[in-house]
């Protein structure tokens, strides 16, 4: 539906469309003002969806941790973002992760516990 919408643009402004490849773009085809899109698109979706006063770059923070709490694979999230590696991202975004303190914890747990009971094995198998 929004690529056919944009063709039909793209036609109506003839010569005037300024195709650069751009999935969101004005009426001409060029780069969105971000002024126009709080303004005219973010602050009445947001006040109609009744989400709290929050900046348009938060949801791409919400976005990436919420992706994180489902567990999506850190490098995904950070291909997504378009950040250089996945360092960047995880030191951006580990700390809205509770679990993984206690996934690691219970990792360990179980190497170390599976280490005692081969341990405590081969020392009755000797005696």
């Amino acid at each position: 539906m929004h690529r056919t919408r944009q063709l039909e643009e793209r036609l109506a402004m003839g010569a005037a469309w300024d195709d650069q490849d751009l999935v969101f773009c004005n009426s001409l085809g060029r780069h969105l003002e971000p002024n126009n899109v709080k303004r005219g698109s973010f602050i009445p979706l947001k006040k109609k969806a009744g989400v709290p006063d929050i900046r348009f770059h938060d949801l791409r923070h919400t976005a990436a941790t919420l992706l994180l709490l489902k567990d999506v694979n850190p490098k995904k999230v950070s291909e997504m973002l378009g950040h250089a590696s996945v360092a960047i991202t995880l030191n951006t975004y580990s700390h809205f992760l509770p679990t993984m303190q206690r996934d690691v914890a219970l990792a360990m747990n179980e190497i170390f516990g599976a280490m005692a009971l081969r341990s405590s094995q081969g020392l009755q198998e000797r005696s």
